[in-house]
């Protein structure tokens, strides 16, 4: 199908996985998160994958809960609607209302659920194993790991508590803020199986496209994320559109918390030092902002980067102002120099991403948005988070005269801890270029090697049998034994002589 009809084959790969259940659906999911694997087309496919089957019996659903909560649903509920208002292979969601007469909504998970999930995944653990060991080169994209970090992701997907965590967590971020909202949880009701939330009676976001409404809701959504990402360091992670709601006064209501981010103080003002630098077309303090991110080593070719990055920078600005990107830059330059095993931690694909999706909910509400010109207004209050960045390109002298001295105080910090931790003695790093590549060549010499010693060994050990007649003996006078010795030893010569042969050197 590659070859036939590349454009279906990432359809073909989401509708396999649905057919594949519960577990397959919410990995595929996950794996649209990663930026850093999986082409365009395959992520796009992968992120609107959906899961919508029939309903279990309200029975079952009943039971779950009185199990949950240790009380009858007539106790617990002043009403409980038996008639689902959604049903997904992870969980449904019924309707209710608490005895105060307040409306909620019960999200159950389906039953056998968490048994499935850890069955699929020793499943598909095994499988990566095995085609490790067939199919070498996968290693270097580290599978296992990619299975720990999607199979942690899908315990929490199902994990009520994990979700009403986040919703407490993002309450105290979203609350402060005029204009936005959230479902909140309905204390103590929240178990493994089972959360009651408030019910929202919003409008889809969607439906705000195109409408006198748009361009206020786009303002208010850029102002939450702008105090989510720099300011409080939470931030809600899946802000696609049917995540977002609104009401008539106004007001936008974020749901769905079963995924949030979360930047350290180090991040935020790295963050926000490269939203400064990108628009003031600093490429010094792109780099120096990124390599805060952990997008690169401190330790990195900084003229190339540089170059790289003017160019991205100059690239971007041939543009219009409403086709400006944040996210695609921030992307960009991260992409600089990686190789075919480029992976970046999933904190930070996570930004990226909701980066991505802010964007173009933006875009959708408000196609004429100046978004970096509306950042850049808001530079003052983003300046003096991202202290962190190093100051260059267009930004007035002083400023960064300002900036390098409120830099000092922390600069002494990390020198008098260095030297407390080398008993007050300086320390010097010495740092080497271009010898990776020397120290991968001398290793695979090293292993080719040590695969012709044993490959040679098994030749001489088959010849020194086939002398002797001991044993059982196949073509009516070879030994079996040297049978097997010729035969490793032939395996193995082929390895080594396909290996040569990738490599281009003999």
């Amino acid at each position: 199908m590659r070859r036939r009809a590349p454009d279906l084959l990432p359809a073909y790969v989401s509708t396999t996985l649905v057919g594949l259940g519960t577990t397959f659906v919410k990995l595929g999911q996950g794996l649209s998160l990663r930026w850093d694997l999986l082409p365009a087309p395959y992520r796009e496919a992968l992120s609107r994958l959906h899961s919508d089957v029939p309903p279990f019996p309200a029975e079952e659903a009943m039971r779950i809960v009185e199990q949950a909560f240790g009380a009858p649903v007539g106790e617990l509920f002043a009403s409980f609607d038996d008639k689902p208002l959604a049903a997904a292979s992870v969980a449904q969601i019924h309707p209710a209302r608490m005895h105060d007469g307040r409306d909620v909504v019960v999200k159950i998970t389906r039953p056998g659920i968490h048994a499935q999930v850890q069955a699929d995944l020793l499943l598909l653990r095994r499988t990566m194993r095995v085609a490790q060991w067939i199919w070498p080169p996968l290693k270097r994209h580290r599978p296992l790991e990619l299975v720990d970090e999607l199979g942690a992701f899908l315990r929490d997907e199902i994990d009520m508590r994990h979700e009403a965590q986040n919703m407490r967590r993002m309450a105290k971020v979203l609350d402060a803020l005029p204009g936005i909202t959230q479902p909140h949880v309905v204390e103590p009701y929240a178990t493994r199986n089972v959360l009651v939330q408030d019910r929202s009676h919003g409008t889809r976001l969607e439906a705000a496209y195109g409408t006198a409404a748009a361009p206020a809701l786009a303002r208010a959504l850029l102002g939450a994320y702008v105090h989510q990402l720099f300011g409080a360091g939470v931030f809600h992670a899946d802000p696609h559109p049917g995540n977002l709601f609104f009401f008539d006064d106004g007001r936008l209501c974020l749901h769905d918390f079963g995924s949030i981010g979360v930047l350290d103080p180090a991040s935020r003002l790295a963050l926000g030092g490269m939203v400064e630098a990108i628009a003031a077309d600093d490429a010094e303090g792109v780099l120096d902002a990124a390599i805060a991110m952990g997008f690169f080593p401190s330790q990195v070719d900084r003229r190339s980067h540089v170059r790289e990055i003017h160019l991205i920078l100059a690239e971007m600005a041939s543009r219009p102002l409403a086709q400006w990107s944040i996210a695609e830059a921030i992307w960009r330059v991260a992409r600089i120099g990686q190789g075919a095993g480029f992976r970046l931690p999933a904190h930070l694909l996570s930004l990226i991403r909701t980066l991505f999706l802010v964007e173009n909910t933006l875009r959708a509400l408000d196609p004429n948005l100046d978004l970096l010109g509306t950042l850049s207004a808001q530079a003052a209050a983003i300046a003096d988070i991202a202290e962190a960045s190093r100051p260059s390109g267009n930004r007035p002298l002083a400023m960064r005269l300002a900036r390098t001295a409120r830099q000092l105080p922390q600069i002494a910090t990390d020198l008098l801890r260095q030297a407390q931790l080398s008993d007050g003695r300086p320390a010097f790093s010495v740092h080497h270029h271009g010898l990776s590549s020397t120290q991968e060549a001398i290793a695979r010499t090293g292993n080719r090697l040590a695969l012709a010693l044993v490959t040679l060994g098994l030749y001489v050990s088959g010849a020194l049998l086939s002398l002797h007649s001991d044993g059982p003996q196949v073509f009516g006078h070879m030994p079996f034994l040297a049978m097997v010795a010729f035969a490793a030893a032939g395996l193995l010569s082929l390895r080594l002589v396909m290996a040569i042969a990738r490599s281009g050197h003999l």
